[in-house]
């Protein structure tokens, strides 16, 4: 029998942006018992906190820990930072759903983002993706979106088109599935084929799905760069026909020449709230993003998959069209920028190989990278995609503070990691440190808000958003997900060193059980994939 922890003497920070105050709080059987000064510790196992900060479990509202939660059960990088649940299958990307014609296309396409994923990695539905974590268990939880590229390649393969009345129909049907048997909401990558290629009208139509499971539609949009704006609004028009409950990932502005926008798509996310739009936000802590080297081609660029785009390599005039595209951006001045010709090929760091003849690029910017190899950076790129199967993953440092803390200090916000985890590689500190470093760096640093405002982005601001209504705050009667940690806890991660775990998280529990102790894992697996979970009215 699993005797009742009473942590004694913590400075209680509730999730609800209240202030601290010193107290007690009693797990039993899973979940906070109650909460107050003196409990009796009588058959109890005692943690002194001594003074320190006692919270609900982070949520990560946004990353790509799908298929790591099933090679890494214990998720050590994570708990370290005091997470307890993390939101997942965003920005298109999910394990699931794939019919037997589409499940190679699947594996192909989640490649490309994290790493040689195996067949048995992908799933005919969310139903066997959770079973498959629940057999190997999980020290935290998962929360799961159905990617939209896994509809279309389901339905329409890699053809760049609209889909047509029957195609569309084929899509919601087979996301009505997912939804009934418990994924959260549907993510959009409107920057990644082959979900780049749906139009408005095949949105409206999945967000009206959405809409009526009572989920939530989450969206890269398709544009960061000089059009973010119109891309805001083309994601609210979507909001307003389907009359989903929406949330824009990781809002930002790309590039020095974009950077001021935030505040303007902020006043955009306000205005449509008050016309009744149900519309939030995330953004993580840093300056710099990361994503798959794909990304610096033009989405139609991979009209037809990976071999198709090779194709196009190898052809002269193609290759010269795409080289130009790159590195010069695009003629039409009102079409997307390209982001090499925003940032450069220095701010381009490489930091996930996958092909063992590459890998010493990894840590490497492409300008330097390229120099050591003899080639055009452009060629170098080109040789990732033909080598490494356009595996490879890349850093880009394109963000401007204003913007960032414009963005993570509203009250809409909540925070995220984006953490792109590939064990073996360099990956973005975010994946290691995100939730310290806003601990640490954004509240005793910088001042960008007071810890228990810090603390309400971290935790009920994303259970309220994603239908978690038992997690998230330090109340009776709620599932004891909880993170004790130091006044100085902090980051250790950084862009040279990314995998250092951080500084002052003590202990972390999910569901009552310790799964970090003195900030050394216990090897238990108390977490799960949490079945049909709902948003918040």
């Amino acid at each position: 029998m699993t005797l009742p922890t009473l942590i004694r003497s913590a400075r209680v920070i509730d999730g609800s942006g209240a202030a601290w105050f010193e107290g007690d709080v009693l797990v039993e059987a899973g979940r906070i018992a109650a909460v107050g000064t003196n409990l009796s510790s009588e058959g109890c196992r005692v943690v002194e906190a001594d003074g320190r900060y006692l919270a609900p479990g982070f949520i990560d509202a946004h990353c790509h820990d799908d298929l790591i939660g099933l090679r890494e059960p214990g998720r050590p990088e994570k708990i370290a930072q005091g997470v307890t649940t993390v939101v997942a299958g965003n920005c298109s990307f999910s394990l699931y759903p794939a019919l037997p014609a589409s499940a190679e296309a699947l594996r192909q396409h989640f490649s490309t983002l994290l790493g040689e994923t195996a067949p048995e990695e992908i799933f005919a539905d969310f139903a066997a993706y959770r079973a498959a974590v629940a057999r190997r268990g999980c020290a935290l939880n998962i929360v799961s979106q159905v990617g939209h590229a896994a509809l279309r390649l389901a339905v329409m393969g890699w053809q760049n088109r609209p889909a047509t009345p029957g195609e569309t129909a084929a899509m919601q049907a087979l996301l009505a599935t997912q939804l009934a048997q418990g994924a959260v909401g549907l993510s959009l990558g409107l920057v990644y084929p082959p979900s780049a290629f749906a139009t408005e009208a095949e949105l409206v139509a999945l967000g009206e799905t959405v809409r009526a499971h009572g989920a939530i539609l989450s969206a890269h949009v398709r544009n960061y760069e000089s059009h973010l704006p119109e891309a805001g609004e083309e994601f609210l028009a979507v909001l307003r026909r389907s009359g989903a409950a929406g949330q824009f990932s990781h809002l930002q502005a790309a590039g020095r020449p974009n950077w001021g926008r935030v505040p303007q798509v902020i006043a955009a996310l306000e205005a449509a709230r008050a016309a009744g739009i149900d519309v939030a936000f995330d953004m993580y802590p840093y300056p710099a993003g990361s994503s798959y080297i794909l990304q610096l081609l033009p989405p139609e660029a991979l009209e037809g998959g990976l071999d198709a785009l090779r194709a196009r390599l190898a052809d002269p005039a193609e290759n010269a069209r795409l080289r130009r595209w790159v590195e010069q951006g695009p003629e039409d001045p009102e079409a997307a920028q390209s982001k090499i010709s925003l940032i450069g090929w220095g701010n381009v760091l490489i930091s996930a190989v996958g092909a063992p003849a590459l890998k010493s690029f990894e840590g490497r910017r492409m300008d330097a990278a390229a120099a050591e190899a003899g080639l055009a950076p452009f060629d170098l790129m080109r040789r990732f995609i033909e080598e490494d199967a356009g595996q490879t993953g890349i850093v880009m440092f394109q963000l401007g503070e204003d913007d960032l803390r414009a963005a993570c200090t509203h009250p809409l916000h909540m925070f995220c990691s984006d953490g792109l985890p590939r064990p073996g590689t360099k990956p973005h500190p975010r994946a290691w440190g995100a939730f310290p470093r806003v601990l640490g760096k954004l509240v005793c640093d910088d001042g960008w808000f007071g810890l228990e405002e810090a603390v309400r982005h971290m935790t009920s601001a994303p259970a309220l958003r994603f239908g978690i209504p038992d997690r998230g705050l330090v109340r009776p009667g709620m599932v004891a997900d909880l993170v004790l940690f130091d006044a100085d806890a902090c980051d250790l991660a950084s862009f040279e060193n990314p995998t250092q775990l951080p500084h002052g998280i003590r202990m972390v529990w999910v569901a009552g059980e310790a799964v970090l102790e003195e900030g050394r894992p216990t090897g238990a697996l108390p977490g799960r994939v949490l079945g049909t979970p709902r948003r918040a009215a």
